[in-house]
């Protein structure tokens, strides 16, 4: 149904089943990897022709194997946004988020965007993803959600100092900004009115994933 109305931009979370969709599924699919990456399994992302741009990076390990996996044959770099705790719960991943210009040489944010621009060139900064604390978003309506708004100043942050440094040059972002991916189901709306570029929306649309005791 979301294909037939022209969507084409299509989200997973697992390895496994995003290289099965993608061999299943038209080949003019975006696909974006959403999930926990880990740096074993970037292989068989690189793979997958159709494969449009990894949500989730936090390490230059996972970054490198990334660039290294893409088969000679793809013609166009491959997107990464970088994932930034912004809620600082320890069961999300992520690295932290931004506070100031002055603390940046000591950022792991900004050093594994410096290499990915630097080092990685089979590699295109598109941005930044987080993963809200939804009691936050569930707030918004009175207020801005915290964690949304973290990520939008640690994005002008990071921006100020990629502009500074003459290494990237200008390599990154869509128009000279970086991408913001926030908002799932749940939060999307108040994501949205945050100034979310990308949101991820798949139980709203496809309903809740199935068990494998029920496939």
């Amino acid at each position: 149904m979301c294909y037939e109305c022209g969507q084409r931009d299509f989200g997973e979370n697992y390895v496994n089943e995003l290289e099965e969709k993608a061999k299943q599924l038209p080949d003019d699919i975006r696909w974006h990897f959403i999930g926990t990456l880990q740096s074993n399994k970037s292989k068989i992302l690189g793979t997958i022709p159709n494969i449009y741009a990894i949500q989730t990076v936090t390490s230059a390990k996972a970054a490198s194997a990334l660039d290294k996996s893409l088969p000679l044959e793809r013609t166009t770099p491959l997107n990464v946004l970088l994932q930034v705790n912004t809620s600082g719960e320890e069961a999300k991943s992520g690295l932290p988020a931004l506070v100031s210009v002055e603390s940046y040489s000591d950022s792991e944010l900004v050093q594994l965007a410096q290499h990915v621009i630097v080092n990685c060139p089979r590699l295109y900064l598109q941005g930044l993803m987080t993963i809200g604390s939804l009691t936050k978003s569930l707030a918004s309506d009175e207020r801005p959600n915290e964690d949304f708004e973290t990520l939008k100043c640690t994005r002008d942050l990071l921006e100020q100092v990629l502009r500074d440094d003459p290494t990237s040059g200008g390599k990154w972002g869509v128009d000279g900004k970086l991408m913001l991916s926030m908002g799932m189901s749940s939060d999307f709306e108040a994501a949205l009115r945050g100034g979310s570029d990308i949101v991820r929306v798949g139980t709203g649309i496809f309903g809740a994933r199935s068990t494998k005791d029920q496939r």
